[in-house]
This record gives C-alpha cells, structure tokens and sequence, in this order.
C-alpha cells in the first residue's frame, strides 16, 4: 500500500506542477494582451482558464483517494497542503482571467498615455510563484519563510501605481473608466503575489506542522516537524 501512496504522490506532484506552468502562461499571456492591447490574445486567456479548472478537479479527487491510504501525519499534511497549493493556483489563473476581460475592454478604447511597468509587477509575482512551488516540491520550509517578505515589495508597488493612476485621473477626467481597468489589472497582480504568499505559508505548515497564516514574525522558523 505504501508503494502505491508514493506512486500516487508522484502524480500529485506532476499534476501540481503542469498546473502551476498552465497559471503562470496565462498571467504572462494576460498581461501581454493588456500592454499590447491583443484581443485575441484576451480570449485565449478566458478559454485556457477551463484547463486550469479542470487541474484542480482532478487533483482534489486524487488527493482525497490518498488521503485514506496515508501512513503518517506527515502524509496527512502533504495531501492537504496539495489541495490548498491548487485552490491557489486556481484563484491565479482567476485573476489571469480578469486581467484578459481589462484587456479585452481596453482595446475598444483609445490607449491611455501612461507609463506603468506591469510587466515588472507580474514578473515579481511569478518569480514568488515559482519559489513557492519549488519549495514545496523540496519541502524547504527555511525558503518558504523567505518568499513571504517578498509580498511586500508587490504591494508597494501596487500602492505606486495606484496613486500614478489616480493622478492620471484627476488631470485626465476622461480616461477614468480605462485607469480603473488598469487598477483591477494592478490589484490582481498583487494578488497573485499573495497566493504565492498562501502557498510559502503552507510549505511552513507542512514541513513544521505550525500555521504561521495569521502570526508575526513568520520569517523565524520553528523547530523540525516529527
């Protein structure tokens, strides 16, 4: 039985990380058809977030077969941190999605002559995905702890581009409705950077069985989890 657990975990893992690479296309397709204002692109986005849906069906009903073959704790954790790093990954290609329908709106409309460097905001964001996931796979909870800081620079620069945006608005009156597309764009970048952050934070669950969601101090860690 415990040979067919692995074997069952070594799916999980693969399904978690075709997931993650479908998610992370599709921020980086979204975003390039809100800066290239490419509404094909936009509707390629929409449709490829069915494939991501289905990847956490899929994974929620394989770990729940695992689930009643777990020998240890330790086992119990790691089914369910999966579950949770999929719902992550899902919301993820949630907000990929409502960047594209942003896009999509801004192309019937004139562009709006302002200088925001999304692309650098969801590469952060990526780069935070990335690390989560891989600390997840290697059960490295020391760089887990040191993804979670990394939240805050996104929401900083989510803050800068939200008062750009606002100032652009108030000169501009009449691209009100095009900036707030580009606020909700800006907002769910910050967000994806904060599922990564879901994501470190259940790494540290389940390598030190200790919840560190709602604590300070989240980068000290705790000692090995038995």
């Amino acid at each position: 039985m415990e040979n067919h657990f692995e074997i069952g975990l070594g799916e999980l893992r693969q399904k978690l990380l075709t997931m993650a690479s479908y998610a992370e296309t599709a921020v980086n397709q979204a975003v390039q058809a809100f800066m290239q204002r490419d509404h094909d692109l936009a509707l390629r986005v929409k449709a490829d977030d069915d494939v991501i849906d289905k990847f956490e069906i899929e994974i929620d009903e394989l770990a729940i077969q695992l689930l009643t073959k777990a020998p240890l704790a330790s086992n119990l954790r790691l089914v369910t941190v999966a579950m949770k790093v999929s719902q992550n990954l899902e919301r993820i290609g949630d907000e990929a999605t409502k960047i594209a329908k942003r896009a999509r709106d801004l192309t019937q409309e004139p562009p709006v002559k302002i200088n925001l460097d999304l692309p650098r905001m969801a590469g952060l964001a990526l780069v935070m995905v990335k690390d989560a996931l891989d600390s997840f796979v290697q059960r490295d909870s020391a760089a887990a702890r040191a993804i979670i800081p990394r939240d805050k620079e996104v929401d900083a620069l989510n803050k800068e581009m939200h008062q750009q945006l606002a100032q652009h608005m108030m000169t501009n009156p009449d691209t009100i409705a095009r900036c707030l597309n580009w606020i909700v764009a800006t907002k769910s970048l910050e967000r994806i950077a904060d599922h990564a952050k879901n994501i470190a934070e259940e790494v540290v669950y389940l390598c030190e069985a200790q919840d560190i969601r709602h604590t300070v101090g989240k980068s000290q860690p705790a000692p090995p989890a038995v």
